[in-house]
């Protein structure tokens, strides 16, 4: 008796800028996270990038 492999599901990508949401590839030309202009822009400014982990802080507790 032979056994199927279980088919593997491909990982979604989770958006960084908004926790639990998988990406949504709302930037025309992104093929993901990876590349998201939007995601470079807040990675890249240091005020941006404070807000945001104050919101992920936030939505954790």
């Amino acid at each position: 008796m032979t056994t199927r492999p279980t088919p593997r599901r491909r990982p979604e990508a989770k958006c960084p800028l908004r926790p639990g949401d998988t990406c949504s590839l709302c930037v025309p030309g992104a093929t993901g996270p990876q590349d998201c202009g939007l995601v470079y822009l807040v990675m890249d400014d240091p005020d941006l990038r404070e807000e945001l982990a104050r919101k992920r802080r936030a939505a954790k507790a």
